[in-house]
Formats: structure tokens, sequence, C-alpha cells
């Protein structure tokens, strides 16, 4: 068991004095086996102002996908919201056995954010690497969403790790939407995610202290940073909306062709970036972007790179566009082994995020 983590799964008094665990830590690839896939049940109205009654039919069609392949885990915020949750699944047809329902009370549902990271140490173990949430340094709405790290470690028994910074010992503020791994070392991060003066996470924190953070919780060896998020990320920056691996050596770039829109100077830089960093050791293949999406006159962040990839399964964002049948079939052709199904998104994305911001996977422990 890593250094500062007592056998309860929860924080012990020994953290602050060992940040860094006694094993070696690996965060595996999101292709690689999962235990189960965690979600929260869509409860907040102003995250969809005005949208949120088709919301929970979305969900309920992601849970009919998924648990056909691993079992979901549903966070509710209370009673109600999983007596809701209950009655949308049995509508879908989901079978009981495929899912769980656990009463915790949370603030928004983006769990790839706000729930711990699942890392593999040395000798295989899951355990969870539990970053300080705070909501993008954003919203003040968060105080529920802190805690969900503690609750997925008592529901799971996982042992709970809380990274520090290398510069002054205090927890590191992350959210899994901002990393992006192949499994094998490799790290993708966004500059404007980290780097830049809007939404600091970590003030004062340099690069190459976020890159010795993600050697020590999540055994990266080398972090590629790309320039720029998507228009409409709210994050600032987060890299699940512009580039995922999809296989060691492979990784999807969202790219926009149209000069006169930003997403074009942006995805194109980061293309560059990719390919002077890379050379040849990586293959990038590129996935359109919807036209643009907007709601009330703002922009969405519509991007089918925010796709998850779960046991025998990719789930895809959809917009009703002619680029989601290139998305798909460029997906396909990349992950034969998996099935490859589109989730309409065009009410999800209103939330600011889709099917991977929302989702996060606990992979299974290696033997």
């Amino acid at each position: 068991m890593s250094a500062g983590i007592d056998g309860t799964g929860e924080i012990g008094p020994a953290a602050s004095r060992f940040p860094i665990p006694d094993s070696r830590l690996r965060m595996p690839a999101e292709w690689e086996s999962h235990d189960s896939t965690w979600i929260a049940w869509p409860h907040h109205e102003p995250d969809w102002p005005g949208k949120l009654a088709p919301i929970p039919w979305v969900y309920g069609e992601i849970v009919r996908v998924l648990h056909w392949h691993e079992r979901v885990e549903i966070l509710c915020h209370d009673e109600q919201v999983r007596d809701d949750a209950r009655a949308v699944l049995e509508a879908h047809g989901v079978s009981p056995s495929g899912y769980r329902l656990h009463i915790v009370p949370n603030d928004r549902v983006w769990l790839r954010d706000s729930a711990p990271t699942v890392v593999h140490d040395d000798r295989g173990r899951a355990a969870l690497v539990n970053w300080r949430f705070n909501a993008w340094a954003k919203y003040d709405n968060y105080a529920r969403d802190e805690r969900v790290g503690e609750a997925i470690a008592r529901l799971t028994g996982l042992p709970r790790i809380t990274p520090l910074r290398p510069d002054n010992g205090q927890p590191v503020v992350l959210e899994g939407g901002g990393i992006e791994t192949n499994g094998e070392g490799l790290l993708l991060v966004t500059e404007e995610w980290l780097l830049s003066d809007v939404q600091v996470r970590n003030p004062g924190l340099s690069r190459e202290d976020y890159e010795r953070v993600f050697r020590d919780y999540i055994g990266v060896r080398q972090t590629i940073w790309l320039g720029e998020g998507c228009v409409g990320d709210d994050t600032h920056g987060h890299v699940d909306d512009i580039a995922r691996f999809v296989a060691p050596d492979v990784v999807v770039v969202a790219h926009e062709e149209d000069p006169s829109d930003e997403n074009h100077r942006r995805s194109s830089d980061n293309l560059h970036r990719l390919d002077l960093v890379t050379g040849r050791s990586l293959r990038v293949v590129t996935l359109p972007y919807p036209r643009p999406v907007y709601m009330n006159g703002e922009r969405l962040p519509a991007s089918y790179a925010n796709f998850y990839v779960a046991n025998g399964v990719v789930i895809v964002p959809t917009f009703n566009d002619r680029n989601d049948r290139v998305a798909l079939n460029t997906l396909a052709s990349l992950m034969p082994d998996r099935e490859v199904i589109g989730i309409h998104a065009v009410d999800l994305v209103w939330g600011l995020g889709t099917l991977h911001c929302l989702s996060q996977q606990q992979p299974s422990p290696r033997s």
C-alpha cells in the first residue's frame, strides 16, 4: 500500500510527510479492461438552463449501451434523484444487474473532473489518485463535488492518494478531462489549461513542476504540451475535446478545415506541435468537427473527440451533422475490436460537456 494511505482507503496522517507513493503508479489507457464506469445522475438545472428535462433520457441511453459491456456505478444526489434514475433506466429496459445506484450528494455530474483517477501500482493493484477539485477555478458551488473522491473510496474500498505540489506540499488541483494517456508513459495536456493566466488551478506551479506531478502520480515519462482547446470550452483547455489516444502509437486530433473558424487556427497549431514533438513515433489521424453548435447565441464545445472507450464499445457524441458519419467511421476503423455507437448530444452539450466529460472509468486490477 502506498505511503500516506491507511487501510481504510482514506488519507492517513503520514500523507503530508510522504507525498510521493512508495510504489510506482501508472494510469492505464482508457481501452484497458474496466471493472466499471462511474457517472452521476443529472439533477442541477442551471447546468442545462431550460433544458434539463431531456438530459436524464440521454443518460438512460448511455447506461443502456454501457451496461451490456460493464457495470455502471451511478451517483445520485438524493433519494428523489435515485428514484428518478431508476424509473428512467427501467423505461430504457436496462437490466438492474447492469448498474448500481449510490446516494452521494454532488453539485455537478462531470465525474471525469471531480472523481479520482484510477491507477495501478507496480503490482497491478488499483488505487485512487484524488486530485483536489475547485470547479475549474470558475464556479463557487463545488463543496459536494470535492468530497466525491472520499465517497468512491468508501464504495470501492480502494486506497486514496492525494497528490501534493512539489514546491509547497499543498494538494494539486487537477481535472481528469485535462489529461490523456496512452498507458505507456505518454501524456497529452494543453498549455491553455495549466500554463495560462486564466482559471489558474495551481498558482506558481511551473511546467517542470507539472511534469514531475505527472511522473510521480500517474507514471508519465513524456508530457506532450499542445496549445489550446476548442472554442466554447469553459474548462479553458481540456484535452479531451481535441486530442485522444486510440492505441499506444495512434492519436486522433480534432481538426477544423474552415480557415474562417477559430478552431482552425487552434487545431492546426496542435497538429504542428504533435508533428514537431513526436516525429514518426506516433500516427496522427484527424477527426472533423461538426458544424458549430449554438444555444442562445453561445458557441458550445461540440467535438467528436469527447468519446468514451469502455469494454467492447466506444460511445461517440453526435450532432445531427453530416460529419457524424465521418467521425464514427474513422473511429471504427481505428478500433475494430469494439462497437462504435453514436449518442445524440445536441441537448447534452448545452451543459458544456458530453460523453467523456460525464464518465470516469475504473480499470480492473492487473494480475
